[in-house]
């Protein structure tokens, strides 16, 4: 299979790019950091208002998901301009609410479609912890086949991410929806979360290669640029070569993910599937397609292996990335002043969320 991103696509990248990039992301990050949610709700606003979070949400919920490959593009994009807040959390709380249904659906999608509503949540198998659930709207959690709405965000945890804070959620709250399809739909939602993490961690990591390529080109040592040394050079093209190796498997994932559609499409009632369903010859949706355009996903074993793929190898490309940003940048790499650091701090945490690299190896062993 060749796979290329559409003209739709690509520019539906390069206006988030020119969004993120007006929006001073490093000032953001500083403001969530010290707990100021203020300008991170409003950019999240900005990027509900271009339909990032619409891409994660059936129509029949007011989205126009799931798009997985546009959903891939978007992420990247955060990823490179480290957006705070619990992004991913938030997209696979779209696959887990829509799975689910019921009035959470009802109530809480298109508010997650539109922008408005901040999710956080925590799933068995991926442990305990909710990022930033202190800025969320709402946490959810679930335990066997039981959906709850926490009833706090509870106490903090430390993290190596000062502007991805972790909390375990409060126990208690009234299950919000029961049942084999609470189970599936978490399924389904941690394979969301993982790839939508698995692209952060890509885009991470292309901002960190890219500044670190800026900086030895201006650092002189011995009256040369040290970008011209041998020893630099082969760093830096191996950083390249993790990072390009990355991005086939993830839209290699979003393909497999989009090629296997089920639940409710666009037109029909919350709840109710449709016996129509598009076979693997189907290509992706742009991501201009118009509201309720998508399906809800339930992820196959064989989409499953190919996120796992693609979430060990964007991690541990990311991860490398920053390891290689941090020696060549030398001791200004180790400031708080450098806007840098808030990539540098990030890069290691993406790699182990949602799945560390040795389970995320396992799963894909286990095909």
């Amino acid at each position: 299979m060749r796979f290329l991103l559409t003209d739709e696509q690509r520019e539906f990248g390069r206006s988030l790019d020119a969004l993120l990039t007006a929006a001073d992301t490093p000032a953001v990050l500083r403001a969530w950091a010290a707990g100021d949610h203020g300008p991170g709700r409003a950019l999240w606003g900005r990027l509900g208002d271009a339909g990032v979070f619409a891409l994660a949400v059936p129509g029949a919920y007011g989205g126009v998901g799931p798009l997985p490959v546009e959903t891939a593009v978007a992420c990247v994009e955060l990823g490179r301009h480290a957006v705070p807040g619990p992004v991913a959390e938030t997209l696979a709380a779209g696959a887990l609410l829509a799975g689910a249904g019921g009035t959470a659906a009802d109530e809480w999608l298109p508010g997650i479609a539109s922008g408005t509503a901040v999710v956080s949540l925590t799933l068995e198998g991926y442990g305990p912890y909710a990022p930033d659930a202190d800025a969320a709207d709402a946490v959810f959690t679930v335990t066997g086949d039981a959906l709850r709405l926490a009833p706090g965000p509870g106490e903090p945890s430390a993290s190596a991410d000062p502007a991805r804070r972790l909390f375990r959620p409060e126990p208690g709250g009234a299950p919000v929806a029961k049942g084999p399809a609470v189970r599936a739909a978490a399924r389904a939602a941690g394979d969301r979360a993982a790839f939508a993490t698995a692209a952060l961690a890509l885009g991470c990591g292309e901002e960190l290669l890219r500044a670190t390529v800026a900086y030895v080109k201006q650092r002189t040592q011995f009256g040369v640029p040290v970008g011209s040394f041998q020893a630099v050079k082969h760093r830096l093209a191996d950083t390249l070569l993790g990072l390009e190796f990355a991005r086939p498997l993830l839209y290699g994932a979003a393909v497999e993910m989009a090629s296997r559609p089920c639940g409710p499409r666009a037109g029909t009632e919350p709840g109710r599937a449709s016996a129509d369903s598009a076979g693997a010859e189907a290509p992706a949706q742009s991501a201009e397609a118009s509201p309720g355009a998508g399906a809800a996903v339930a992820t196959s074993p064989g989409a499953g292996a190919a996120v796992a793929a693609a979430k060990v190898a964007a991690g541990e490309a990311g991860y490398a990335a920053a390891r290689t940003a941090l020696q060549l940048h030398g001791a200004i790499g180790y400031t708080e002043e450098l806007d840098l650091a808030w990539w540098l701090r990030r890069a290691r945490p993406l790699r182990d969320a949602w799945g560390t690299p040795s389970a995320c190896r396992a799963r894909v062993l286990a095909g």
